[in-house]
């Protein structure tokens, strides 16, 4: 930790001082210039674990997705996007952002919650884990725009959503109990591809009985893009091995310049299933530590909470490749890189049938032209059950999960109902 950071920071809180007051653990402001003063103790810390420069490389590549974004969309015949929120506020302005993580801290080491070390290391935590995270997901939507733009060079359309918007978010999507493709494309001449961003994902619950059937959506490994061939909406099955359907196509995004020399700790698959709980003890936990402060009282008077004891063990990212394409065993392993990897290390991964492309920066959509050509040979023509199709984009609509023989009585009375209508458009479809 830099000496010179804690003591430039300290610097400016004093200089803060007299344009900040406390009381009952509140922070007062007594004049505007002590926001200013607040928000370059963020700008300092922005800069010094980030750099202007890093920050100017990202927002070339936002503009080179933004693009890409409206790019794909007018060539598949689509209407618009819908981007999750954190990610909508970071490409929007990823210093503003930045600095929105600090707001708390900031406020904690004012009020003397946090001394100056702590508050540098939660910073430094913060500001580093949330640009990581967003460079994550831009480079991984920007490989499935790429591969979607150069389809749409070859005439794929979209055919869901139906409303005709780029779902990469799954906001409250999975609430009906299915979770739904973020986009289906219809390849002329060969059928129809259905892609999900990073499922699967966990389904709502109401109680123990209900979070054990879904435990295994919570530990599941998560790859980045998974591809259906034709059309799939759902791809929930907790009967199996794993709780959804295997994928035909595993497609893994890879942005850090060192990725395949590093490591992580994994625990989701070796971790147990939680009680709904414990599940709702570890969720008030933080709320009533929140509570406790303001009323004054300590959190182990507000009850005890049961701790998390965990297993983890080290993974090396290479391993970890290794272990999403044993786990669903698609029919095709494709790892997109962003820096160049080693030959030997290529070649060990394609020995594992994986296929390699590497060398992929943000803007290169010419190097997304292969895994285009590549995956459009799994596109499959609908051979689809009418009434789940029906059943399912009712759920998503009403935003509950309805029940097959309820859509098929419902159909049941709308057709005798319109009797008529029906035949016609028998009669012109025949």
């Amino acid at each position: 930790m830099s000496e010179n950071l804690i003591k430039q920071v300290k610097d400016i809180i004093d200089s803060a001082k007299p344009y900040l007051s406390t009381s009952r653990g509140k922070v007062i402001l007594r004049d505007k210039r002590g926001l200013e003063y607040l928000d370059l103790v963020k700008d300092m810390i922005v800069n010094y674990y980030i750099g202007d420069s890093r920050l100017y490389e990202v927002n070339e590549w936002i503009s080179k997705f933004k693009s890409l974004l409206f790019d794909s969309i007018k060539l598949i015949n689509g209407r618009g996007w819908s981007l999750p929120r954190e990610f909508k506020s970071f490409i929007e302005d990823p210093r503003v952002h930045l600095r929105k993580k600090l707001f708390n801290y900031t406020f904690d080491l004012v009020r003397g919650k946090l001394s100056f070390e702590d508050y540098i290391e939660k910073s430094r935590q913060a500001v580093t884990t949330s640009f990581n995270t967003n460079i994550r997901s831009l480079y991984q939507y920007w490989i499935l725009l790429g591969v979607i733009y150069n389809l749409g060079l070859e005439g794929a359309h979209l055919v869901y959503p139906e409303h005709g918007y780029i779902m990469l978010d799954r906001s409250g999507r999975q609430k009906t109990g299915s979770i739904p493709p973020n986009i289906i494309l219809k390849i002329n001449g060969r059928g129809e591809l259905s892609f999900f961003i990073e499922a699967p994902r966990p389904l709502g619950w109401e109680d123990t009985r209900d979070l054990s059937r879904v435990w295994k959506l919570y530990v599941i490994f998560r790859p980045d893009i998974l591809v259906y061939s034709g059309r799939v909406l759902d791809i929930v099955d907790l009967r199996g091995d794993i709780p959804v359907i295997r994928p035909d196509i595993i497609i893994e995004c890879k942005e850090q310049p060192d990725w395949y020399i590093r490591s992580r700790y994994l625990k989701g698959p070796i971790a147990k299933p939680l009680t709904a709980e414990e599940w709702m003890s570890r969720w008030l936990k933080g709320l009533w530590e929140g509570l406790g402060e303001a009323l004054g009282v300590s959190r182990e008077k507000l009850g005890e909470f049961i701790e998390e004891r965990r297993g983890s063990i080290k993974v090396k990212e290479l391993d970890l490749i290794t272990f999403y394409k044993e786990t669903y065993k698609p029919k095709l392993f494709i790892l997109i890189s962003k820096p160049k990897i080693d030959e030997a290390i290529k070649k060990t991964l394609q020995s594992r049938n994986i296929v390699v492309i590497d060398n992929v920066e943000i803007g290169d959509i010419g190097r997304l032209r292969e895994v285009s050509k590549i995956i459009k040979e799994y596109a499959k023509p609908v051979s689809e059950d009418i009434i789940d199709t029906i059943r399912v984009l009712i759920s998503l609509k009403l935003n509950e999960n309805i029940n097959r023989d309820i859509v098929e009585r419902a159909l049941l009375k709308l057709a005798s109902s319109r009797i008529e209508e029906l035949v016609d458009i028998i009669l012109e479809e025949r």
